[in-house]
């Protein structure tokens, strides 16, 4: 298995799998309309492709909201409503170490930046890491069926279990 960036509609419907990084998720369902992808990705999403999404990517995997922008749609995958930048603003970014369920070994080092945190989740929807806010518990990692998300950016601290749990538990079956 090989990564490669995606931008047409015929990559789209080549690949095996995708993951949705880190961004504004915003922008990144705005594009995807322009280049008429939205449907596509939903389609594909909807169809049972393996898809990770990373912070933005959690957003757009929802099915719903809290005080989305103006217009804001989500391609769907998961049985969660999330919260846009739950956690602060830019300057209130942090760095926490996780319990991954699914990953052994030492924590996971999550880089939350403007991040979103599930607020709701259906039945069906596994819970595979929470953090502590003012005394509640607030998921940050989830996946139902075909579809993983994480409100951090595993990428950045370099430890690439995150990624290794979607390739061999979610994309491989």
């Amino acid at each position: 298995m090989h990564a490669l960036p995606v931008k047409t509609r015929p990559e789209i419907e080549a690949i095996d799998a995708l993951i949705i990084p880190g961004g504004e998720s915003t922008t990144i369902s705005k594009l995807a309309k322009t280049f008429d992808l939205f449907d596509l990705i939903s389609k594909r999403i909807a169809d049972g492709l393996p898809t990770y999404g990373s912070c933005a990517g959690m957003i757009l995997v929802s099915r719903e909201i809290v005080d989305p922008a103006s217009g804001q749609e989500t391609f769907g995958g998961i049985d969660m409503v999330v919260r846009r930048n739950a956690f602060g603003k830019q300057v209130d970014s942090f760095e926490s170490d996780l319990t991954f369920r699914g990953i052994s070994g030492a924590p996971i080092r999550a880089i939350f930046i403007r991040a979103p945190w599930v607020e709701k989740y259906g039945d069906s929807v596994e819970v595979l890491s929470e953090v502590m806010v003012a005394g509640k518990s607030h998921p940050v990692a989830v996946k139902q069926g075909n579809v993983l998300a994480t409100s951090f950016h595993p990428e950045i601290s370099g430890d690439n279990r995150v990624h290794e749990f979607f390739i061999n538990e979610i994309a491989k079956r």
